[in-house]
């Protein structure tokens, strides 16, 4: 099981903010490109989203940078880690 808290506790990510998590282990892609964009129109802009990969999403990086978020990837042995946050 992964310990979300401490792997954030290696980013950046504000560690104050509310957090969701999305599990993208099991989607095919471009399903976990797709469902994360999708879930971050739907947070407000203080939460932190928690993307639970496989893989690195390579694809993800820049669409987020576009789109104006910070984002941090810490692997881990059960997965990948990635904190999405609204850079400030």
């Amino acid at each position: 099981m992964v310990e979300i808290d401490s792997v954030l506790a290696e980013t950046d990510a504000p560690s104050e903010s509310p957090r969701e998590t999305i599990d993208a282990r099991e989607l095919p892609p471009p399903q976990p490109l797709q469902k994360t964009l999708e879930r971050l129109v739907e947070l407000g802009s203080e939460t932190v989203l928690v993307q639970l990969n496989d893989r690195a999403p390579q694809h993800l990086f820049p669409e987020l940078t576009d789109r104006g978020y910070d984002y941090e990837t810490v692997e881990v042995k059960e997965c990948v880690v990635t904190a999405i946050w609204t850079a400030q």
